[in-house]
């Protein structure tokens, strides 16, 4: 599988479980989520990737700021999990 910082993850295990999360960093076997909230990118989770099911999806505004300035913040993290969030529901 191939992860990318930006696409969308959702926890598989632990006490988050089900949590939808944005990848943040990818080190080895690892992978650092942030939800803009209780997770900010001061402070991101790390989680083995077998615990987290990705979603390929990439917000536009998301991957717009990460090509032109690399420097996501946790508004933008959280307004992007709270429209996909939205847009799971309906």
């Amino acid at each position: 599988m191939e992860y990318s910082i930006g696409m969308f993850a959702r926890s598989l295990a632990g006490h988050d479980k089900s949590k939808l999360y944005l990848i943040s960093k990818i080190e080895g076997e690892y992978v650092y989520l942030v939800d803009g909230r209780i997770r900010t990118l001061d402070k991101p989770k790390k989680k083995r990737k077998k615990h987290i099911q990705i979603d390929y999806q990439i917000m536009g505004f998301v991957k717009d700021k990460l090509s032109t300035t690399n420097k996501l913040q946790n508004e933008d993290i959280k307004r992007a999990i709270k429209l996909k969030n939205t847009s799971v529901k309906r």
